[in-house]
């Protein structure tokens, strides 16, 4: 019997025993004993989900105290749904492998037939059972109602345009089969921002028009001020935004009525599923509080001590003046590795609405000149003091899929070589000594950012440099981020940057749908992501031949009966990425400052931030942070 077995075996034997019952949390315990609340034992599932402490590196902890961290905006409620991350099932840290979280487990069969067995006695939040028909509601009245899904069921759930065969097993037990495999199933329940494929049933059917009364329904309308039924439906049932205060959720923090402006308060769930290794129900802390402060002030509050836990808006930048303050302020300041593709690279667009452009941005000999005009070895030395890696939007070395010459190919500093690729091209020098395109014009190259990082504008900076001397002229052009996607959806921006691919720690079963055209959302293709995510409706079909080829061995991944033809697949995606440079990487892995009060237990030393696979903090179960002495400001709700 393994470990977590034992460890299931002897908290299932001690919940179970009469009269026995894990230590009751301080904080309920006045509710507990006004009938309020049932006994800790009653609260959780028959069989929690015990989190393995000691292999986590991690210690049994306390009840108490408040986390305080800072955001920007009211929409960062979201964060908490991020950080908390209770899923059905969980990447683990490390070898990012998934395992049952909320579900009690699953059976994978051929990656086309997927059986979800849920947690006995599990309950949502406000202590209505979690069962099936949170399950069958969702996919019978929210996914598949037009009203409320006009679009139908997501894209990640259907395969080929096939939807799935969806079936109640049984009250705990459900089924979704496909008649080919679907990869990017489990993945997809498990990100930072999941596939929800359930919904609060008792909570929500009192608003929707096949369950409630009809002049009930409307008074509710009504008095919302929405404009229907299903407005009103889809403004109250969103899991992720964590912005409704009656939606029952899963999560180990459920956000409260108190808010305003400036402040949010998240409440313990008296009903988590998961428990320590002493039958404890988590979480550990019994609050957390996000304070909202402008951006660019957030780095100097949290250097004031206004803050417990804390990566969010802050940068490299910011870690000198954190080690400073440490000396004034309780907190110690951590470096987490990143581990996106690329923390920052170009996505020259293909599907430019500018002829012109558009010819020069598909000739992969330009493409391959603009990444061999830049200094990488310049950019890393100047912004990130020599500590990240140089090199393409690709796997990181850490990736069991890496091999050095998809870092590297194209991509080191190289004028001579760029200058001839331009000359081949046909793109002679004007008196100025900038190029010219074949039609005439300038070569003057618009790279438009979203106007949220200053380091984003002091690379272009070191890179105008180096492109001058290849004779492009580049300029930046900022704007908000919504300006900034829908320029570039609509074919107007020449030149994006961004971070690049998410997972930069891909194996063989991970999806390589970010180095393929599959999303609109992929910035050096959105046209041809928009005609894959719809289907041929919308968008433009792929007219290029590596970016076709690309999108075939999507399927021939996804289509593959094991590892080792999946790793086949993976090997030719990443070899005509870099060989193409569809993106132009630049450093990868650049360090993360993670602030961390002196007195909060359990928080990694040192980790990997990453949005997926990862949550960022939630891969590494905030739950199970806890104070290691009675909080002093850090305890306060001030």
């Amino acid at each position: 019997m393994t470990l977590l077995r034992r460890l299931i075996a002897a908290v299932a034997l001690a919940l179970s025993a009469t009269g026995a019952s894990a230590e009751e949390i301080p904080s309920l315990e006045a509710q507990v004993a006004s009938g309020v609340l049932p006994p800790m034992h009653e609260r959780m599932p028959k069989r929690p989900m015990i989190v393995d402490l000691e292999s986590r590196g991690q210690k049994p902890g306390r009840y108490g105290g408040t986390l305080r961290m800072l955001m920007s905006r009211s929409k960062d409620t979201r964060q908490m749904t991020v950080y908390g991350y209770a899923r059905l099932v969980c990447y683990r840290p490390g070898d990012f492998e998934l395992f049952p979280d909320i579900l009690e487990r699953f059976e994978v069969e051929d990656e086309k037939v997927f059986t979800f067995t849920l947690r006995e006695d599990h309950r949502w939040s406000d202590g209505h059972p979690f069962t099936a028909e949170d399950f069958r509601y969702f996919w019978e009245d929210v996914a598949n109602n037009e009203e409320l899904s006009p679009a139908g069921p997501p894209n990640i759930l259907l395969v080929d345009g096939e939807p799935p065969l969806f079936q109640v097993l049984d009250e705990r037990t459900v089924r979704y089969s496909w008649s080919k495999p679907n990869p990017d199933f489990l993945p997809a329940l498990a990100k930072a921002s999941p596939l929800y494929l359930y919904r609060p049933a008792h909570y929500l059917k009192p608003m929707h028009a096949a369950y409630a009364d009809p002049d009930e329904l409307a008074k509710r309308v009504e008095n919302a001020h929405q404009r229907n039924w299903a407005a009103l439906h889809n403004k109250m049932d969103n899991l992720y935004r964590m912005d409704n205060p009656e939606l029952p959720v899963l999560q180990p923090w459920r956000v409260t009525g108190n808010a305003t402006a400036t402040r949010f308060r998240f409440e313990r769930n008296a009903y988590f599923h998961r428990a320590d290794p002493q039958g404890r129900q988590l979480p550990y802390i019994d609050q957390v509080i996000f304070n909202i402060a402008s951006p660019g002030l957030i780095p100097a509050k949290v250097g004031a001590g206004d803050a417990d836990l804390q990566a969010r808006y802050l940068s490299f930048d910011d870690y000198t003046f954190l080690k400073e303050a440490e000396d004034r302020f309780p907190f110690d300041t951590r470096l987490w590795r990143t581990a996106k593709g690329s923390h920052m690279a170009l996505f020259p667009n293909l599907n430019a609405e500018d002829p012109g452009w558009r010819r020069l941005f598909r000739d992969v000999r330009f493409r391959r000149a603009l990444s061999l005009a830049i200094n990488r070895y310049e950019i890393n030395q100047v912004i990130y003091y020599g500590l990240a890696y140089e090199g393409n939007n690709t796997v990181l070395p850490d990736s069991p899929l890496f091999e050095k010459d998809y870092l590297t190919r194209w991509a080191e500093f190289d004028l001579e070589q760029a200058n001839r690729l331009l000359d081949e091209i046909g793109l002679p020098r004007g008196e100025d000594g900038i190029r010219r395109m074949p039609d005439g014009r300038p070569l003057e190259l618009i790279v438009e950012t979203a106007g949220e990082s200053t380091k984003q504008t002091d690379i272009l900076s070191l890179i105008h440099d180096s492109w001058l001397e290849a004779g492009i002229k580049l300029f930046t052009r900022p704007s908000q981020r919504n300006v900034f996607r829908n320029r570039i959806f609509a074919g107007q921006t020449l030149v994006s940057v961004w971070s690049g691919a998410e997972n930069g720690l891909a194996t063989a079963h991970t999806s390589p749908a970010d180095f393929v055209p599959f999303s609109q959302q992929q910035l050096q293709w959105p046209q041809w992501g928009q005609y894959i995510e719809t289907g041929g409706q919308a968008g433009e079909e792929i007219d290029l031949a590596p970016a076709k080829r690309l999108r075939d061995l999507y399927f021939a991944w996804r289509d593959a009966p094991n590892r080792e033809a999946k790793r086949a697949a993976w090997k030719e995606i990443l070899e005509i990425n870099a060989d193409q440079v569809f993106s132009i990487g630049l450093v990868s892995g650049v360090l993360q400052p993670v602030v961390v009060h002196s007195n909060l237990r359990n928080v990694p030393k040192k980790a990997i931030y990453n949005w997926d696979p990862g949550a960022h903090f939630g891969v590494y179960l905030p739950d199970t942070f806890w104070y290691g002495e009675p909080p002093a400001k850090s305890a306060s709700a001030d």
